[in-house]
């Protein structure tokens, strides 16, 4: 009752603000600074740089600064949800820069969502942000509207929204398409609810899967981090509904040994490691995303505070990017400069030079004051000159314009909110998302289940009930959740029993002390496991849920093992030990090592944290309604000894040169791994052209058929090699990706481009070139699953044309040249270039050759240049085939075994339309080789 009263209270204040405000609304554009006329920065027809000129001129100190500052809402900082009469005396009553998690419905960590009126239903919450707006619009003296941001890596921060998997789950779908449509439902829900900037997406690259932060990654590669990142800013600035602020921002998520102390301090990388990896997504999220935001991290490198550093916010981030928004801080990343990295002498000192470098917002869940009020003592001692400060709010007004705040502040519809937030068609497009990100790590013949001969299926596992894995910061906090239990019951109905109890907790009581003591197992414990063994015993399939929640992975919770926490192997151990056949899937925010799972248990499904369908989208894939085709966007190490292991990785730097070693080698699952319930073929790459300039561009093209039984998602994966380098580069480099549908026994020709930046490296001075030389293009269903293999070359610019006119007649040969086997430096076309020194070879002990011989051909004579290294002898013969597939031996012989040059050899002249060389080793000289063939009749000559 007495917050009702305090609320009517409350909106008679608004009220009687409004009605005496009311005449500075005039259909297109509102006299914000109440003066009866247009000004140009009122004008909405007017250039955008010349209506923040106007602004800025007239804008005093006060104003300027509340712009350079963040307030948190209800219960974080502010205790209004509404404006009240004391707003009048408050530091923002010359404005705010923004307004974050604003009536979000999240309180704190570990604390029940808000309760308030204001903040459910969606309509009463778009009203409670207009109401706040309105107090900026009609109460400050030039009506500067509020920026009102929150966090949105997995849908909107609200007690309601579209919930969606963690980014880690997202990147698992590895869709372009589907990662904008995320977008543009978390911006347009953000909108309607009257937020106008979403902190997302993240764009740390993973690095240690240790990291807390690792289920807020989309991938350890660079490159689909980079086209994901590029992809969800685009779906959330579609049309400009709000600005995307991509966070963190820079070398923030390699910290040593993973450590997530207050000061994020240390990153260990190098500078070339730097530009490679942590800096792509940013430069490709600002470059080609337009990314109206960008979050500052808390972090050093090598000694310099980024958030501190002129280099990074101004240098790099505006000079070289070209990045036109505003940079806000991570929380306490300011006052981490005095406090923790002992950079500043004082917090003010901090200020300063946190400004200097290009901070335009400090965000942080302190009073506003606390940052404005030094900021301005910094202005009047001449500390900061005020062009410097006119930049810093020209970057922020520049943001509020283009998302069309000064002109259209309020949300115009709550009643739509209602109907647009969390709806039926949202939710599905959420489902997808969850079904997408599933991957299958392995199955022996147990997946997909029938449930039509399946009587009783026995669920256990600390996170087979649990939906705390879809409620955690940064998205939606109290949606409903279908658990893995929830979805299995659905999904079989009434026609299958489902048994269920916990099995074990994620952690025990000792943890995380008992990840490096073990203590035994307690009674309670011992009994927990005992009911689910019974149950899996009276149960044909046991479904183990185990992995990670919010207790052992997020933000702050880095770990010191990757193995299965607390009692979950134990449960595993002895279910499996019941001879029941068991699936085991795991949820959790980070790869695991789960060796003793991949070796024993049938079938294991990968589902991160997958949202809140995620339930029914396990049921669909355990099931058989859906087919899994996500692919790890992460490397799964076999133990936390290996680490550093990730993808990708220099020549030889994740593997010891000698088997039985002193170290376990080779990873769990790769990088780009993952299987279905169909199969899929490769086949006619297609590389053009295959000569390039620096500048050039390359197409990729490569046909993939469905040869299993059922439809099917397949992610094709390019990667690239620099074949010979002037400082050393990745064994591969991911450079294109596409998730691609296909009925059984249907084909597609995918097709990727090859940019000049693809094959672009550092070199020894640190600039940016392509060099010449030949490179690698493998096309393949992981990292490790290569399918198909070619090369291209390129070369000066200057010597194109002669390179082409070589390669010509390099292709014109593959037309009518076959051969069973060469070695990758020893083509065929070796044979063909009047050069002794070069030559075709293979390691087989026989192989053949076979060459197209040109019309109404009569063959009767070849000439042979055997490769005669140590004085090979070579037995072989010569077959020529009239058609039909049949061959017929016109000569046997062996070479000389020490004369280099070309050797003639002569039969019986007789129509073919084709002749054959096969090659014969022997126990002294299986390897085989030819230098060149001269034969008259030959199609390719």
């Amino acid at each position: 009752m007495r917050k009702s009263f305090i609320l009517l209270i409350l909106l008679g204040f608004i009220s009687i603000v409004s009605a005496q405000q009311g005449d500075i609304y005039h259909g297109n554009w509102i006299d914000l600074n109440k003066n009866g006329k247009m000004d140009p920065y009122e004008n909405p027809k007017l250039d955008i740089e010349k209506r923040i000129d106007d602004l800025l001129s007239q804008m005093n100190v006060q104003e300027k600064t509340c712009q350079m500052v963040t307030l948190y809402g209800y219960q974080r900082v502010l205790a209004d949800p509404l404006p009240t009469p004391q707003w009048k005396d408050k530091l923002w009553k010359d404005g705010i820069g923004a307004i974050d998690e604003h009536l979000n419905g999240f309180r704190g960590w570990g604390k029940a969502p808000q309760d308030h009126e204001c903040v459910w239903p969606a309509s009463k919450h778009a009203w409670a942000i207009n109401e706040v707006q309105k107090f900026f619009i009609e109460q400050t003296r030039l009506g500067i509207p509020v920026d009102f941001t929150n966090e949105g890596i997995r849908g909107i921060e609200s007690y309601k929204a579209t919930n969606f998997p963690t980014q880690l789950g997202i990147g698992h779908t590895w869709n372009r398409e589907l990662v904008r449509k995320i977008g543009e439902i978390t911006g347009q829900e953000a909108r309607l609810l009257g937020y106008t900037n979403v902190y997302a997406p993240i764009l740390d690259v993973g690095y240690d899967q240790r990291w807390g932060r690792y289920e807020e990654i989309y991938s350890e590669s660079p490159y689909l981090c980079a086209e994901l990142g590029v992809e969800m800013v685009l779906g959330l600035q579609k049309d400009f509904q709000v600005a995307s602020t991509a966070k963190h921002f820079a070398v923030y998520s390699v910290n040593k040994g993973a450590r997530e102390g207050l000061g994020r301090c240390d990153p260990k990388t190098s500078p070339r490691e730097i530009e490679n990896i942590f800096l792509k997504p940013f430069k490709e999220a600002i470059k080609r995303g337009g990314a109206l935001g960008v979050m500052s991290s808390y972090n050093d490198y090598d000694g310099v505070v980024v958030q501190g550093s002129k280099y990074w916010l101004t240098d790099r981030l505006r000079n070289d990017f070209g990045f036109k928004g505003y940079v806000v801080s991570d929380s306490d990343a300011v006052v981490y400069m005095y406090n923790k990295h002992k950079t500043a002498a004082t917090y003010k000192d901090a200020i300063y030079q946190s400004v200097m470098a290009g901070l335009n917002v400090r965000c942080t869940f302190r009073s506003p004051d606390s940052f404005v009020e030094p900021l301005r003592e910094l202005i009047s001692e001449g500390r900061i000159p005020m062009n410097v400060i006119d930049d810093r709010v020209r970057d922020i007004l520049r943001v509020k314009f283009m998302v069309g705040i000064f002109d259209k502040p309020y949300v115009e519809d709550t009643a739509k909110a209602d109907k647009i937030v969390n709806c039926d068609e949202h939710q599905q497009v959420a489902l997808k998302v969850s079904q997408e990100s599933l991957v299958l790590l392995k199955n022996d013949n147990l997946l997909p289940l029938n449930k039509n001969e399946i009587k009783t299926i026995a669920v256990c596992g600390p996170n087979a009930d649990d939906a705390k894995y879809a409620l955690t910061h940064y998205g939606p906090v109290a949606v409903e959740v279908t658990t893995v239990l929830q979805g299995i019951r659905d999904k079989v109905g009434d026609t299958t029993k489902v048994i269920y109890t916990q099995g074990c907790d994620i952690v025990d009581a000792n943890w995380p002390e008992s990840e490096i003591l073990p203590m035994p197992l307690t009674n309670d414990e011992s009994d927990e496991i005992a009911k689910a063994v019974a149950q899996a015993k009276a149960a044909d399939i046991a479904v183990v849920v185990v992995g990670g929640n919010g207790r052992t992975c997020g933000e702050n919770k880095s770990r010191t093992s990757l193995n299965l926490p607390g009692r979950q192997l134990d449960l595993l151990k002895a279910v499996h030990a019941t001879g029941t056949p068991v699936v085991v899937v795991l949820i959790s925010g980070r790869p695991l090592s789960i060796n003793w799972t991949d070796k024993n248990v049938p079938a294991i499904l990968a589902a991160w944290y997958p949202g809140s369908q995620g339930g029914k989208a396990i049921a669909d894939v355990l099931f058989g309604d859906y087919n899994p085709g996500g692919k790890l966007s992460v490397t799964f190490p076999r133990t936390v000894g290996q680490l550093p292991m990730n993808f990708p990785a220099k020549p030889n730097s994740q593997i010891d040169c000698f088997r039985g070693g002193s170290r376990v080698n080779g990873v769990l699952y790769p990088f780009g791994y993952g299987l279905s319930y169909t199969k899929f073929k490769y086949s006619n790459l297609k590389i053009t052209p295959k000569v390039i300039a620096p500048d050039d561009i390359i197409t990729v093209m490569v046909d993939v058929t469905n040869i299993g039984k059922v439809a099917g998602d397949e992610i094709v994966q390019l990667y690239t090699r620099d074949v010979v380098s002037s400082v050393t580069t990745y064994e591969k480099n991911l450079r294109g990706f596409d998730r691609i549908h296909l009925k059984p026994g249907q084909s597609r020709t995918v097709q990727f481009i090859i940019k000049p930046d693809d094959i672009q490296l550092l070199n020894e001075n640190m600039q940016w070139v392509v060099e010449p030389g030949e490179f690698s293009v493998m096309i393949g269903a992981s990292s490790v699953d290569i399918k198909q293999k070619g090369v291209f070359t390129v070369v000066a610019a200057s010597e194109l044309d002669q390179e082409r006119q070589k390669q010509q007649g390099r292709l014109k040969l593959a037309d009518y040249v076959k051969v069973t086997s060469q070695e990758a430096d020893n083509p065929i076309a070796n044979a063909f270039d009047g050069d002794l020194q070069t030559r075709w070879a293979t390691s087989q002990n026989i192989a053949s050759v076979d060459l197209e011989l040109v019309d109404n051909a009569r063959a009767s004579e070849i000439s042979i240049a055997w490769y005669k290294g140590n004085g090979r002898k070579y037995d072989f013969e010569i077959q020529l085939s009239g058609g039909g597939g049949q061959w017929i031996t016109v000569f046997k012989g062996k070479s000389s075994g020490y004369n280099n040059g070309l050797e003639k050899y002569e039969f019986n002249a007789s129509p073919a339309t084709d002749l054959r060389i096969i090659c014969k080793g022997n126990s002294e000289n299986s390897y085989n080789a030819i230098t060149e063939i001269v034969l008259s009749e030959f199609k390719g000559n």
